[in-house]
């Protein structure tokens, strides 16, 4: 039997319906945003032993978007070289002693520094040392050093990350968070380092210390890295962003539902070998990484 051509229409138009509602039923998966990625450490941890030049190159040919810097020694030959691969000076790391007999508190260089950091968007992540490892007692005096720094750098738009560090007074994340919410100033605030971390709190629940931290939180590193590790040293929790049993998607997806959307560094320090090898594993990692939808199916 033949169907008419009305019939026909009839079956179509509500095929077409059906279909429509469907979609619109459909979860939504939002596209993740791709935070801009850049490399630190590796210019100590190359076996080949690379000039800054050569550093630069390599990150470009690689597709990171720029680079952070060990220290105040070198900085206007990182500018110039990053300027020319057209690459970003991300962080440049300084440590800051707050201990009572300190002979030096900061790098005195630093004034120069931030001169040469001036409107770049280049952030200070500040290591905070001089006491013991979450020692409240020196809060004060670490706010007074770290307000002294906010005021050499907010006239050259540079921010100042906390970076907790395993060992020093600022060890934690929670103790980064303290200490900028006591310097109250714009400029000062939090990096996440996923290592540090590791090493410091056992709870492995992320989240709530993320949102705790996200008004101010200013930067995030990441690596490869393993669940648990009781063992001394990071061989296990510093690994090409490619290995290791720690959920990386799943903590990247947690940056994204926060709503996160500042810069990602990866951690190379003290990975082995030709730096280009880790840093192309991690980088086809970061990249399989970042094209996942935000929400599971």
């Amino acid at each position: 039997m033949r169907m008419s051509t009305e019939f026909r229409y009839y079956i179509v138009f509500f095929i077409v319906i059906f279909f429509i509602a469907g979609c619109r039923s459909w979860p939504a998966h939002t596209p993740p945003v791709s935070n801009p990625f850049f490399a630190f450490c590796m210019d100590t941890h190359d076996a080949r032993n690379r000039s800054l030049a050569e550093q630069a190159d390599l990150l470009k040919e690689l597709g990171y978007d720029g680079a952070g810097h060990n220290w105040l020694e070198n900085v206007p030959e990182r500018i110039k070289t990053l300027d020319a691969a057209e690459l970003k000076l991300f962080q440049i790391y300084i440590r800051v002693n707050i201990a009572p007999d300190a002979a030096q508190t900061y790098d005195p260089r630093l004034r120069q520094i931030l001169e040469l950091l001036r409107d770049r968007d280049t952030m200070l992540a500040v290591q905070v040392a001089g006491a013991a490892p979450s020692d409240q007692a020196r809060d004060a005096r670490a706010v007074e050093v770290l307000r002294e720094i906010a005021e050499l750098a907010e006239p050259c738009n540079v921010k100042i990350a906390l970076y907790p560090h395993t060992g020093d007074c600022l060890e934690r994340v929670e103790d980064a968070i303290r200490i900028a919410g006591k310097v109250d100033r714009p400029g000062v605030g939090v990096m996440f380092n996923l290592c540090h971390w590791l090493r410091t709190d056992a709870q492995r629940d992320y989240r709530p210390l993320l949102e705790r931290a996200l008004p101010k939180l200013f930067a995030v590193s990441i690596n490869g890295a393993d669940q648990f590790d009781d063992q001394p040293g990071w061989s296990r929790y510093i690994q090409p962003l490619d290995r290791g049993s720690f959920d990386m998607l799943s903590f990247l997806r947690t940056l994204r539902q926060l709503g996160y959307t500042g810069p990602v560094g990866l951690q190379c320090y003290g990975l082995t070998g030709d730096a280009r090898e880790h840093l192309a594993r991690s980088m086809l990692a970061w990249r399989k990484l970042n094209h996942c939808p935000t929400e599971p199916h």
